[in-house]
């Protein structure tokens, strides 16, 4: 077909009326027409509407259908990387044609009329159904294979693998939740694989996503209108797929550091002496603390009726400002919460009313409704009226001494269908995305009034892409129970998954008066090993340990002292994640194919394997070791254990089962009673020597744990640790790598090798001899390596 040809085919096919019985033709009735490559785009022209394919890079392919009628809408919340040019190879014959990537190839068959993507020469997915409309909803159908096991949709309970179910996309909370939860905070419209690709459909409107729940091997996209693209996302490994994933809708910021510590927080502290009095409290018991996080009452005294006020309470909160300066001083962060509901009871209503910041009725006006908290009406950010107002309270505040923010109910949590926004949209048109929105609000904020400080924005509701703002997401209001607990790892590897690395739960459950020791420190154990440690709850029973049993105590105390030792690997993740994508917590799957459905145990980062104790007084844990000829160590024990099988072992009190990889490097550090104080300038150097590794690698990123965009700007180091091991002889290399604007610090190691079966006959660091301990009970080397300026040292241990 000539290009002119195309062309008035093209403008024939956009006359035709919407009632045309074209329009709602099925796949099996769609007949293609014509077919042109446009540079980086392959256009097909069918019988009731065209497609527009392009790669945004060889492992990503878009394909967006333009019915007849409509035109294309180029606007995406989700996506941020930019199509590019992957010299995409264009053959075409009498029965199909292939439009390919160096990575994923589009496949059209003719006739009949079929979509398919193949990821280096082998099939992947392909469209089913297609695109159809129907009374209710505009649908696209993919094929599965029978034994695919799918991941994805957002924030679940359902069991890891999800194929099976229909899940509604419209953020809502799940008050008390436990085990199971079919629909949460964050629904995201992105379906991931076992065959290790993922097809995220970039359209925030309400629907469905369904993973086969009519057992007719079929994925089906159900959606009440707007865009009919989606992207298909492929990669060899998980780790390239979640690369690809994280490259095209943004990846996330590295967070202050001070985000890795430990947070006081529960609904909620009522006045300013009650909150100095919490952080001393800490203090005195000699448990870290970073953060103090104040709910509602620093805005007004009662939980009802004040919502909006975003100011703070004189009677209860006289000096915050003095308050929020004495807490700096000892290295803690003030976080306060904000909501996007502006009650008509509030302070702030007419002011909101005045400046057109508010959300309307059909008619214009301000759209008011009653919601738990009083009558509301609702911040529409989808106006530049609401937008500027809303950040400039938040500029006020930050200038005053708040340090993070942490914005509740933005699913929003209630959202009548018939409320409009600007730009003429619905309110089930932006539901899924206001979260994201708001979280936009305030990264474009401090990127605008505080271009060097990271934010923290902790939200309960996002979407695809939320990531790339920094947002911090929970889980939710978990019910204080072991089903709360048992659900908590599928929610955030699945989470990772999607791009959201630092999903996280309130630890020892948020809803039910609930006091459980056993259950609390449990929730605390696994805690050290998820994203953010932040214990929260309603008041009846206390969350923070400082207020526990004795014994509850002090083994919180140790889960808190272990989450600050681990500062330097739990901050190399962060960097990790911000630079690939790579999530905190990761599925075993990432690591052995066959594990489809396995949540229990988990990756924290690529070199811990975590098996959180879940259920009551368990005298048994099953502990799937991966990787066939692998080896692991008890992170407690150092007991040696071999991968590729499942064993089971029996919990302690003191902590939860934990094992290090064979030929990973541990950095950690001295506890502190801040990251205030944090300092990399000695560190415990853990090394888990085994004679089946004959390489090892590792590294640790360091800077100042403030300065935005530090590792762009070049103010970092990179510490790079490797190791061989041949013929008897152990050696071990610290190389430093120093950003262009940072000056190198003066930094020395401890370094521990475990498994270290007899004393070695000599060590040596860069060529001399030097002293060392040998722990022969505990199978322990310790070399010192002094600190030292030098970018390089070797230490040679002949075994």
């Amino acid at each position: 077909m000539t290009t002119a040809s195309f062309v008035r085919l093209a403008l024939c096919l956009l006359a035709v009326p919407l009632s045309s019985p074209h329009a709602l033709a099925q796949n099996a009735e769609r007949q293609l027409q014509g077919a042109k490559h446009n540079g980086n785009t392959l256009e097909l022209a069918t019988s009731d509407g065209r497609y527009l394919i392009k790669p945004y890079s060889a492992n990503v392919v878009e394909t967006t259908f333009i019915p007849t009628g409509e035109q294309a809408d180029p606007a995406s919340h989700a996506v941020v990387l930019a199509p590019v040019d992957v010299g995409a190879r264009f053959k075409t014959d009498a029965k199909r044609i292939e439009f390919a990537t160096s990575g994923i190839t589009v496949v059209v068959d003719k006739a009949p009329f079929r979509i398919s993507y193949l990821y280096k020469g082998k099939p992947l997915v392909a469209e089913k159904g297609g695109y159809a409309r129907g009374d209710k909803f505009e649908t696209i159908e993919f094929a599965l294979d029978e034994g695919e096991a799918l991941y994805g949709a957002g924030a679940r309970a359902v069991g890891m693998n999800r194929r099976g179910n229909r899940f509604e996309l419209y953020n809502k909370a799940d008050y008390g939740y436990g085990k199971t939860s079919q629909l949460l905070n964050f629904t995201i419209p992105v379906a991931l694989s076992s065959k290790k690709y993922a097809i995220h459909f970039d359209n925030p409107q309400v629907g469905f996503l369904d993973f086969d729940s009519r057992k007719d091997g079929t994925l089906r996209y159900e959606v009440i209108g707007g865009r009919k693209t989606y992207q298909v996302v492929a990669g060899e490994s998980w780790d390239e797929v979640m690369a690809n994933y994280t490259a095209l809708t943004g990846r996330q910021p590295l967070p202050p550091r001070w985000a890795f510590g430990n947070f006081a927080s529960r609904f909620g502290y009522r006045s300013e002496a009650q909150t100095r009095a919490v952080v001393d409290t800490f203090a005195a018991e000699k448990i870290p603390l970073d953060a103090i996080v104040l709910d509602l009452f620093w805005f007004g005294k009662e939980v009802k009726g004040t919502m909006g006020n975003l100011a703070w309470d004189r009677d209860t909160f006289p000096t915050a400002e003095k308050m929020m300066a004495d807490f700096r001083q000892k290295g803690v962060k003030t976080i306060v919460i904000t909501e996007p509901f502006i009650l008509t009871t509030s302070k702030r209503w007419q002011e909101a009313v005045d400046g057109k910041v508010l959300a309307t009725d059909k008619a214009g006006k301000p759209a008011a409704y009653d919601f738990y908290f009083g009558n509301t009406g609702l911040v529409d950010l989808y106006r530049p009226e609401g937008r500027d107002w809303f950040w400039n309270i938040y500029k006020d505040l930050k200038n005053s001494g708040v340090g993070g923010w942490w914005g509740d109910l933005g699913e929003p949590e209630v959202h009548p269908s018939w409320v409009q926004h600007g730009g003429g949209k619905t309110a089930d048109q932006v539901h899924n995305i206001y979260g994201h929105d708001w979280a936009r609000l305030i990264f474009d904020g401090y990127k605008k009034d505080f271009p060097n400080e990271r934010p923290f924005i902790l939200m309960r509701a996002g979407y695809s892409g939320s990531q790339r703002f920094g947002m911090i997401p929970w889980s939710g209001d978990v019910s204080r129970g072991w089903g709360g607990l048992q659900s908590q790892m599928e929610i955030s590897l699945q989470m990772g998954m999607q791009g959201l690395a630092y999903m996280h739960s309130d630890l020892g459950g948020f809803a039910g008066p609930v006091l459980d020791d056993e259950l609390y420190v449990r929730w605390l154990q696994y805690g050290v090993f998820q994203p953010v440690f932040r214990p929260h709850a309603q008041q009846d029973v206390a969350p923070e340990p400082v207020f526990r049993a004795e014994r509850t105590k002090v083994l919180a105390r140790e889960a808190v002292w272990l989450r600050y030792a681990m500062l330097p690997y739990n901050y190399t993740l962060a960097f990790d994640n911000s630079q690939s994508g790579a999530p905190l917590m990761r599925p075993v799957l990432f690591e052995e194919d066959e594990a489809t459905s396995m949540s229990s145990t988990y990756l924290w980062g690529r070199d811990f394997l975590v098996a959180p104790v879940v259920e009551p007084g368990a005298t048994r844990k099953e502990v799937h070791f991966p990787v066939k000829d692998s080896v692991w160590f008890d992170f407690h024990t150092g007991e040696k254990h071999f991968g590729g099988i499942t064993e089971v072992v029996k919990p302690v009190e003191a902590n939860i089962p934990v094992y290090v990889r064979a030929g990973a490097f541990i950095p950690m550090a001295k506890v502190v009673m801040s990251t205030r104080d944090y300092s990399t300038r000695q560190i415990d150097l853990h090394y888990y020597h085994d004679v089946s590794v004959a390489a090892g690698s590792g590294k640790m990123y360091d800077d100042d744990g403030e300065t935005a965009d530090a590792f762009a700007k070049g103010k970092y180091e990179i510490v790079r640790f490797a190791s061989t091991y041949a013929g008897g002889k152990l050696e071990i290399g610290l190389q430093t790598e120093t950003g262009k604007a940072q000056a190198p610090m003066e930094r020395g190691f401890s370094l521990k090798v475990h498994n270290v079966q007899l004393k070695p006959r000599a060590v040596t660091v860069d060529g001399r001899a030097v002293q060392f301990v040998w722990n022969g009970k505990h199978r322990m080397l310790e070399v010192p390596v002094a600190a030292r300026k030098q970018p390089a040292a070797k230490v040679s241990i002949t075994l």
